[in-house]
């Protein structure tokens, strides 16, 4: 019909959308299941293209068909077709392009090539769709496929050879290669008389003089003779420079030029073939898709050659953990993806994705400096996890996420429960913004205790959120989705004025005069707000500013050591206390520490969870404590969780403990109660767990 929708409205409404080529050169029809032209851009509704081959071969196969050329009106024609799927997905027809063959080999230039030189388009079946020689133009000539293109050339690099052409027995330089996804190969042939012809001319004119000289002049022949040898090789070399430039664009088209690895484009190629013959083998394949953890702050910290230099050992690393057989590409950034396309059974995908976290775990020495990088990996598997490359790819993605979520530097498999929570952190998200408003956020405390006699000496103002639906959320949670959506600053500031508010409350009901810590995000650190923000604080609440510390980490102050000292000394003006937070995890030099207008310095509570089991963890904490000892600075620790513990830091002279060992955090009633049946200054007590 001629209804909307149907092929010839599709088929205008595409032409007056400059969508169509131009009718002169193309001829595009639409035909049904039977073969009958339905819609197209000439005339021939009702013709039957049924015993065509190209619509017999689009029948049975869903990729584009390059059919035979046909001669007609003394012109060959070429013409391209695709399957067409109906509602229900079987077979539902063609839609085909015909357009004239000499089109092909239009870009035929007679001063590159020769006037015996070949620019040809030749099938699998082995039958020339188009081909030309000078200003001759033809198709339908029938070759040897393989005589072409050898089998051991397939699916590799092109060479050039030089043989004699099956078509007319003229020896020529010939180039050939396959078009990526299209059962046609590109043929370009340099007739060798022709390459060689300069040479040959000046070689016979100097053996005509030669023949009418003296002996003298032999002598000079056989130094021309050696002029044409030298531009033979020239020839030869300019032809061998044209292919190596055809090679390196290629080769820059598919490879990353940073790493060297394979890019998106050469990996997506690459697994759709490997998911094909993985299907037709009843096989399976493997997808891992890795990120590495905390690159950023690396990148923003070391600067971004570092960076590259840190991505480019990546890259080496991981072509090392796997097998030659196994695909190594970088997608882009810091994300990078492994394809095990021969794996017997899951295993084997464990086996490498251990292997690749125990490489990687390796030091760096970058910049100058040495530390430690981790990555999270995601585990598909193929054809369970996805039947096709979108699917595949979106699952493993979904899969490195939990890995980052539970902890990073570790690996985890893809399931439907994994599909489930990732769309519940999309819901998760959607409720964050409305969170303030409503009021669901809500403050917890935690004492920090004096190590010598357990006396409370402050205490930490530490966030969760309480849920509608959900019920208490941890800041694990919700703080990243907060850090990317950029709700963490006004977020922030909501914390900042609750707990001095809260702190003022305590005081006036008699309670000791006790300093509250707040962290500090990295955004809100930035935020051109922020001084403002605390004076507001201290204003609107009235506390004593040297009550409030604001606890900030490592990362964030080396990011920009000028701007941060600047920002440290304005608040440090306001009168609060500067703490550095998860001291030791950070990327700066401990030199530097003297540096920044500082207070306190907690010691990272991973650390102090190692010491019992780790000797390492044992001389860091020591080193802390001796530096922050040495600067005049309090040092805390985070984390305490066993008696065995605490005397490891009491032995060592740590200030100030937290964690567990001592109390939980608590909302403000319950640590109301907590904090009055707490020891005064007075008494010396020793930590107890609650």
């Amino acid at each position: 019909g001629e209804g909307e929708g149907s092929p010839a409205a599709v088929l205008e409404e595409l032409h007056s959308a400059g969508l169509m080529p131009h009718r002169m050169l193309f001829s595009v029809s639409i035909a049904d299941e039977a073969g009958r032209i339905v819609a197209g851009t000439h005339p021939g509704n009702g013709a039957s293209i049924a015993g065509m081959d190209y619509f017999e071969n689009a029948r049975q196969d869903d990729r584009m068909i390059v059919g035979r050329p046909r001669l007609g009106d003394g012109e060959w024609r070429l013409t391209f077709s695709r399957s067409i799927t109906d509602s229900g997905g079987a077979f539902g027809g063609t839609v085909a392009v015909s357009v004239h063959a000499g089109y092909f080999v239009s870009g035929y230039e007679a001063d590159v090539l020769g006037e015996h030189g070949v620019l040809g388009l030749v099938g699998r079946d082995g039958i020339f769709r188009a081909m030309r020689t000078g200003d001759s133009v033809s198709a339908g000539t029938i070759v040897g496929f393989e005589s072409l293109v050898p089998d051991d050339i397939i699916g590799s690099e092109p060479t050039t050879r030089i043989e004699n052409s099956p078509w007319d027995d003229v020896p020529r330089y010939t180039f050939t290669r396959e078009l990526f996804e299209y059962p046609v190969a590109i043929v370009v042939g340099l007739a060798r008389s022709e390459q060689l012809a300069p040479a040959t001319d000046l070689q016979r004119t100097y053996l005509w003089r030669a023949a009418a000289v003296s002996a003298v002049v032999v002598l000079l022949v056989a130094v021309l003779g050696g002029m044409g040898w030298q531009l033979q090789r020239a020839r030869a070399r300019v032809v061998d420079e044209r292919i190596a430039h055809a090679r390196q664009v290629e080769y820059m088209a598919f490879h990353d030029n940073l790493t060297g690895l394979p890019n998106r484009a050469y990996f997506s190629r690459t697994l759709s073939d490997e998911m094909q013959r993985v299907k037709r083998y009843r096989r399976r394949l493997a997808l891992l898709f890795l990120d590495l953890d905390r690159f950023k702050t690396i990148n923003d910290s070391l600067g971004h050659d570092a960076g590259d230099e840190l991505l480019q050992e990546m890259g080496r690393r991981l072509r090392e953990s796997v097998r030659e057989s196994d695909i190594v590409a970088r997608l882009g950034g810091d994300e990078f993806v492994i394809l095990l396309p021969e794996l017997s059974e899951p295993g084997q995908a464990t086996t490498v994705a251990e292997k690749v976290l125990a490489t990687v775990a390796r030091p760096f020495a970058i910049a100058g400096q040495e530390f430690r990088v981790t990555v999270s990996i995601g585990v598909s598997l193929f054809p369970g996890d996805g039947e096709d490359e979108q699917t595949l790819m979106k699952n493993a993605d979904v899969a490195m996420y939990h890995a980052k979520e539970q902890g990073k530097n570790n690996f985890q498999f893809y399931s439907e429960e994994l599909n489930t929570d990732s769309l519940e952190r999309l819901a998760l998200e959607s409720s964050l913004r409305n969170a303030l408003a409503q009021q669901e956020f809500r403050l917890y405390y935690q004492t920090k205790q004096d190590m010598t006699t357990g006396r409370v000496t402050g205490m930490e103002a530490l966030l969760r959120w309480q849920h509608p639906d959900l019920g208490l959320i941890a800041p694990m949670q919700f703080i990243p989705l907060a850090e990317e959506t950029g709700l963490i600053v006004p977020i922030g500031r909501w914390v900042l004025y609750t707990a001095c508010r809260q702190n003022v409350a305590w005081q006036s009901k008699g309670m000791e005069h006790l300093p509250v810590a707040v962290n500090l995000s990295a955004r809100q650190f930035l935020d051109d707000n922020l001084l403002r923000d605390v004076a507001g604080a201290l204003n609107e609440s009235g506390m004593p500013a040297e009550l409030l510390e604001l606890e900030i980490t490592e990362s964030m102050i080396m990011h920009d050591m000028p701007r941060a000292i600047r920002i440290l000394a304005d608040l440090k003006a306001l009168g609060v206390r500067i703490a550095i937070d998860d001291f030791g995890t950070g990327y700066s030099s401990l030199s530097k520490l003297k540096d920044f207008p500082v207070d306190t310095i907690k010691i990272d509570g991973s650390f102090i969870h190692d010491l019992d089991r780790s000797a390492e963890s044992m001389s860091l904490t020591e080193a802390i404590i001796d530096l922050g000892r040495s600067l005049s600075l309090t040092v805390v620790a985070e984390g305490v969780e066993t008696a065995e513990q605490v005397e490891f830091l009491r032995t060592h002279t740590c200030d100030q403990f937290q964690g567990f060992f001592a109390a939980h955090p608590l909302p403000p009633d319950e640590f109301t109660t907590a904090l009055r049946t707490l020891p005064g200054h007075s008494e010396r007590v020793e930590p107890s767990n609650p």
